[in-house]
Order: structure tokens, then sequence, then C-alpha cells
């Protein structure tokens, strides 16, 4: 079938994006949905750094790929093998499939499965599969969804069902900001009533680990951005105080648990020096594969300190996914709240220069203009 998308062309682009266009909507051949897989329609997908890391080189991916990750969508059709879906049903993507049957899987979530991590590097699904293609040459899958698209073809392990009273820019939220940041928390720092937790990086995934800190109801919550302005918007989300990098290390601000979601090597050292005598460092930021930080080793033995990295929050989706949906029906967890603008796909150029600027949380596409 035929359908719109926005795909990466190439990475040398460069800014402002919305002149030089990297990204370029337009008609793309889909194919049918194999075995294990299912046609979706995508009706929400939430524009994330993971999206823009690809786009300004950070993160080398294969071209052209058509991007996108973050989303929610309508279950079409689905394959021979996929007996648990419907079609109509809401589905959440999530961006890191797993094979359920390695060592890694395991693991209750702590690693990324090997299997899934090479089919989103080869640009392919779970089981090596490519579904887009645009007169006749391959175009690539971005992380197992490529949800910048009306539809998309997806490997079963791809999706989460929600039920419906979960609207679609709600639950596309789920798949991405809240598994990233709020595992983090939820997953790996693990704070109690008692304890003081602080959030280095406040796009999404950022305000994603304040929220869910928020609910789990930590007795102190900072937020920390070099953006004053997002810093004290964290305010209205819970967060106790706000501060830049520069003051929490002028002013010797220390927590137990201090998350990094801010995918920069700085970030992750103000991190490390913000976080107190046997405390955890949490990084769940995404730099450059070329960055590198700066830290005193013997701090983590004369301190006691833990730093633990956390990859999609350290989750497993069909686990944590209905546990966030019924924090969000309890009233705990209001991620709408971090949707700061609804965009059409004809916009995503635009989008991707906002999300560089540090102006936007969460930009949401939906796809009515599109169909």
């Amino acid at each position: 079938m035929q359908i719109t998308g926005a795909v990466l062309e190439e990475t040398s682009r460069g800014r402002p994006f919305a002149q030089s266009r990297p990204l370029t909507v337009q008609q793309i051949e889909l194919a049918e949905p194999g075995p294990s897989e299912l046609l979706v329609r995508i009706e929400a997908a939430g524009v994330c750094h993971s999206d823009l890391s690809v786009v300004d080189g950070n993160r080398v991916r294969p071209l052209p790929m058509l991007l996108g990750h973050e989303a929610a969508g309508l279950v079409v059709r689905t394959g021979s093998e996929v007996t648990d879906l419907a079609a109509g049903q809401r589905v959440v993507m999530s961006f890191l499939p797993r094979c359920e049957q390695c060592a890694a899987c395991a693991e209750g979530g702590r690693l990324p499965c090997p299997a899934g991590s090479r089919s989103n590097n080869a640009g392919e699904l779970l089981h090596h599969q490519g579904r887009l293609s645009r007169d006749g040459v391959r175009v690539n899958h971005h992380l197992g969804v490529s949800a910048f698209g009306t539809h998309a073809v997806v490997d079963r392990a791809s999706v989460v069902p929600v039920d419906a009273d979960v609207p679609a820019q709600v639950a596309a939220l789920f798949g991405c900001a809240v598994l990233t940041g709020g595992g983090a928390v939820l997953n790996v720092a693990r704070p109690g009533p008692d304890d003081e937790v602080m959030v280095i990086g406040l796009g999404g995934v950022g305000m994603a680990a304040v929220l869910v800190a928020k609910a789990l109801g930590v007795r102190r919550l900072i937020a920390v951005d070099t953006l004053r302005a997002k810093a004290e918007q964290a305010l209205t989300l819970g967060a106790d105080s706000a501060y830049t990098p520069d003051e929490v290390i002028n002013k010797g601000i220390r927590a137990r648990y201090v998350i990094e979601c801010a995918g920069h090597a700085r970030a992750f050292e103000t991190a490390y020096a913000a976080t107190a005598i046997g405390g955890t460092t949490v990084t769940a930021g995404l730099p450059g594969p070329d960055a590198l930080a700066t830290i005193s080793p013997l701090t983590l033995t004369a301190e006691a300190r833990t730093v633990v990295g956390s990859y999609l929050g350290s989750a497993l989706p069909s686990r944590d996914i209905p546990r966030y949906v019924q924090m969000w029906r309890d009233g705990v967890l209001p991620v709408e709240q971090l949707i700061s603008d609804r965009i059409e796909l004809s916009r995503i150029n635009e989008a991707m220069d906002r999300l560089a600027d540090g102006q936007a949380i969460r930009q949401i596409i939906t796809f009515d203009e599109a169909r």
C-alpha cells in the first residue's frame, strides 16, 4: 500500500532544518505484514531527541530512513502468528523489540536485547525484514517502528496494547519518554519517600522522570536544565526547586539519586558531581559516540558511589506500560502535561529545529492532514 511518511535522505544538511529540509514528506510503499507482524494506522507520534540525533548525524543509521519511534495507533491487520491482537485495538510502539529467548531478555529489562539492537542498527524489523521501499529501493525502518508515517508495519514485539480510554496522544508518550525517563527513576534509582531526587536535562525524557518521581512521593525533587525557563517549568510538574547546572555546582546542591537525561558529557559530569555520598548517578541520556566525560574514580570508592546506565528505562514495556497507564488513570501521572505542541507532519523539519533549540518538551504529530 502507499503511505505518506517523512524520510531522512542525508545527514549533511545544516541548520536551520526548516530551510535545508533533511526530511522529505513523500509517498512510500509499505508491504504487507509478515507472520509475526502487524499493520498499524498511526494516530500520534512524538518528536524525540533520538530522532534528532539521526538527523544531525550524531547517531549513525542506514539511509534513507523513515524516522519516528514514539507513537500510538490502531491495529489494521495482523500476521498469521499474531493471535492476541485484533483490528481496531490501540497499541503503543516501543523502540527496542525483544526476542524473549536470550540471556539479556531474562534480566527483567536491565539489559537491551542483542537481537533487537542488531535489527535496529540495521534498519530492519526484529526478524531481519524490511517492509518499506521507494521506486523499488529499500527505505530503512527506524528502531523497528518508523512512526513518522500514516501507517507502519511492526513486529508484535514492538507494541503493547492499551485500552481505548487512553487517548492516542497520551498513549504515544508511554512508548519512549515515560518508559525511558520514568523507568530511570522507577526501575533503576528506586527512591523511597525520604529520598531526594535530582533530574538533569528537562526534555521529554527528563520531564517524564520528574512526573514519575513526583508520583512516587519523594521527599524533595530538584529540576536542573541549562535553560532556566525549562527548569522553572518543571516546578509546574511537581519539582520542589529549579536550578541551572552552574547553580547546582556553585551552591553545592546534592541529592541521593541524580538522573541524567540530557545526553551530554557535561551533563553527566554535573550529575556525578551533584550525587551525594553513598548516592547513585543514573545516566539515561544518549550522548554522541565520541563524547567523553571526566569523573574522579577516587570518589567512587571513598564515597561509596554508584554509577549505572539505564537504556529505555531498564524497562519491559509489556510490564511497565500498563503500570504507567494505571498511574495516569489514578491521576498521579499527568503525562499530557508533557505535550508542548501539536503539529502536522508537514512541519517535521521545523519541529527538529525547535527540539535542537531546547524550545520543546514533546511535540506530537497528528496525521489527519497526511491521510
